[in-house]
């Protein structure tokens, strides 16, 4: 996002998570914003939503990528309710209380970008809040998008798929660079084309220029499905 242009607001559990990514984009010659927020706790996330206000500029892009695995259970006849409920804050209401604040401003400029990061997990009771609380996301994200489809305020999905990342493990099949097309592509789509589901998998070695023509002639609709 540094790289063409984005000034960026960047969200962390706490300030020195963020220095590093801070410090690089930075010297892509762009303004960058750490704000710190622990996504559990839903009073943080109003507090975070406040002080971006405070900062007096126009939020136009949200990536909402930030997510929890809980546990992989074994013994899933004996998932703890506590595996919903931490996975239901943070990877469904936070990305929607951030998308719900900054919509209206979005709508009155007129110009508008909401990814919220999904995922193909599916048929694993052993994963059960992870993929309810993602399944959730999927759900009130297309009810949202029906919404503001043919405006230029544009809500989408993307799934990054398997990474080796701190969440995905190391012996996950995709490096997290293969997949960042398909993750921006959704900020940068300009069809007035809302409710489609970017999956990573789908613009493998393009560049983001390549992987938006692809978007927009030949992504359907999200039906349901990530197949």
């Amino acid at each position: 996002m540094a790289e063409r242009g984005c000034n960026l607001i960047l969200q962390g559990r706490t300030l020195e998570h963020l220095e590093n990514v801070v410090a690089k984009v930075k010297e892509l010659g762009v303004e960058a914003v750490p704000v710190a927020c622990e996504l559990s706790d839903i009073s943080a996330v109003e507090d975070m939503l406040l002080k971006i206000d405070e900062l007096g500029v126009d939020v136009d892009i949200i990536l909402n990528n930030a997510g929890i695995q809980i546990a992989y259970r074994t013994e899933y006849l004996q998932t703890p309710v506590s595996d919903y409920e931490e996975s239901f804050k943070i990877n469904t209401i936070a990305p929607m209380m951030i998308a719900y604040h900054f919509l209206p401003g979005m709508k009155a400029r007129d110009f508008g970008r909401i990814v919220n990061t999904t995922s193909g997990i599916r048929r694993e009771p052993q994963q059960a809040g992870y993929s309810a609380s993602k399944a959730a996301l999927d759900k009130v994200t297309m009810d949202l998008a029906s919404v503001y489809d043919g405006t230029n305020v544009m809500i989408n999905l993307t799934d990054p798929g398997w990474c080796r990342t701190d969440l995905g493990g190391p012996s996950a099949p995709n490096a997290p660079e293969s997949s960042l097309p398909g993750v921006v592509v959704g900020a940068f789509v300009d069809d007035k084309k809302s409710g489609r589901c970017f999956g990573a998998s789908n613009f493998y070695g393009m560049t983001v220029e390549q992987a938006v023509e692809h978007a927009e002639k030949n992504i359907p609709a999200y039906l349901g499905s990530l197949d």
